[in-house]
């Protein structure tokens, strides 16, 4: 009983850490970004969404690390699923999302790339060193591509409104974090936190794995992804509450962008020459229902520019679904369908059938 006392107190402990962790990372950095003239919509593509990213980077790269690689893949591909299925479906629940131009036409068909070349790289069965550096490579290029794009645009509104372009706003000088020190701490705490919360996470999922007979891949894909996913909970229902229904779907679109190419990017990295390898489950299923989930998702953003309740409790259902599979097949349960007929009988036409009945209620094409 001590053991499981002890792991459980480390995992949630260690989930507390990377929340706290989290928040104290996105605070000092948003700021600071806006601050250098950043948009509030870049700022939540980019910092906001990497630093709620973090706990998945820094569960990850500890993973890797300590030899657990079956759990540091399969908390980023398990994260990306929660994050399209079950935080855009829950946030859309509390109230339709409305999603940014931007995100129709530049972020989405941008993360639909990335996840096909994913696919790619994984097919031999390992997502070597020179691999990561590639996606590290490409995190770059989008990071400084939207920071370039983004102050170019403020000027030009700037120069319009005769106003200096990334200037705070009266009054924002008061707040107790608008001063680059306190910035300058609260990211160095936020990832102190990180690493702390990460060590004790994995630790406590290794256990966990151990004690209940399954792979880490599975643990990966269920208990720590949705564990790691907790700071894009909270952002997102939080943004949607508050009305600004734009930045929670762009909080999760800049996750997932930030997971497959940070996470998986310095993963691959810290391999070294033995590189990550990709178990045969993800390359036959998850990777594939990943896949599946980001594609919905564009036809979903551009049919009335929002996600409908209705759409969101698609989303949720999907993603009990695929919960539900996993956690059968990791018991090997008798008469389970294989996975290539679970994916292309079952899956393929409710995403076909769920994108039919999605532009029907819209009324509406795709966007000139």
């Amino acid at each position: 009983m001590g053991p499981h006392w002890l792991s459980l107190a480390l995992f949630l402990g260690g989930l507390v850490a990377l929340v706290l962790g989290a928040d104290a990372l996105v605070r000092g950095a948003s700021k600071l970004a806006l601050a250098l003239g950043i948009s509030p919509l870049v700022v939540g593509l980019t910092v906001v969404a990497f630093g709620t990213s973090a706990p998945e980077m820094a569960v990850s790269a500890s993973s890797v690390i300590g030899g657990q690689t079956g759990l540091a893949l399969g908390n980023v591909v398990g994260s990306n699923i929660f994050n399209l299925l079950f935080i855009l479906g829950l946030s859309a629940l509390v109230v339709p999302l409305a999603v940014h131009q931007q995100i129709i036409r530049q972020e989405m068909p941008g993360l639909i790339g990335i996840t096909v070349l994913l696919l790619f790289l994984a097919q031999d069965g390992n997502l070597s060193m020179g691999d990561g550096a590639l996606l590290l490579a490409c995190l770059l290029i989008y990071t400084v591509a939207l920071v370039w794009q983004s102050r170019r645009l403020n000027r030009a509104l700037a120069l319009s409104a005769n106003t200096p372009a990334g200037l705070p706003q009266p009054g924002s000088t008061r707040a107790w974090d608008a001063r680059l020190p306190v910035q300058l701490a609260l990211i160095a705490v936020g990832l102190a936190l990180l690493v702390l919360g990460s060590h004790w996470l994995v630790t406590a999922s290794v256990a966990f794995a151990r004690s209940l007979g399954v792979s880490e891949l599975v643990i990966g894909l269920t208990i720590v992804a949705a564990g790691t996913s907790m700071p894009e909970v909270a952002t997102s229902i939080a943004a949607a509450l508050k009305g600004e229904r734009d930045i929670a779907v762009g909080n999760v679109v800049g996750s997932c962008t930030f997971n497959l190419l940070g996470c998986l990017g310095l993963s691959g990295v810290l391999a070294g020459s033995a590189g990550l390898p990709v178990a045969q489950s993800l390359l036959e299923f998850d990777l594939w229902v990943m896949l599946a989930a980001t594609l919905v998702c564009l036809p979903l953003f551009f049919t009335g520019h929002e996600i409908s309740r209705l759409e969101g409790a698609l989303l949720l259902i999907g993603f009990a679904l695929y919960l539900a599979y996993v956690l059968l097949a990791a018991r090997g349960t008798p008469g389970l369908l294989a996975p290539q007929t679970v994916l292309w009988g079952v899956a393929a036409p409710m995403v076909v059938a769920a994108l039919l009945a999605s532009m029907r209620r819209s009324g509406r094409g795709l966007p000139r």
